[in-house]
């Protein structure tokens, strides 16, 4: 299945941070369960600080925040980009 485009935001907040957030419908499968492929990415140009949230294969739902990894569960888009802000906000100090 061709992926399906269902949100795209790319900004510059603050002269000094790049958010980028893509999430597109893949179809189910063994590498989407979910039938969902995604990338959230907050960026500090300054200090090179990062939060990346993304689910490719193999490793599925997982979080960066800088040199640190974990798992996420992925619920839903909507739950996933306040995961996102909140993880912004607490690592990077930014309220998106």
């Amino acid at each position: 299945m061709k992926a399906n485009l269902k949100f795209f935001s790319k900004n510059r907040i603050l002269g000094r941070y790049i958010v980028e957030l893509s999430i597109h419908e893949v179809g189910k499968s063994k590498n989407y369960p979910d039938g969902i492929k995604y990338g959230l990415i907050c960026k500090d140009l300054k200090t090179e600080s990062y939060v990346l949230m993304d689910n490719h294969h193999p490793k599925g739902p997982h979080v960066h925040v800088n040199d640190r990894e974990f798992l996420y569960e992925y619920v839903n888009d909507d739950l996933l980009i306040e995961d996102f802000k909140k993880l912004v906000l607490n690592e990077l100090g930014v309220k998106l």
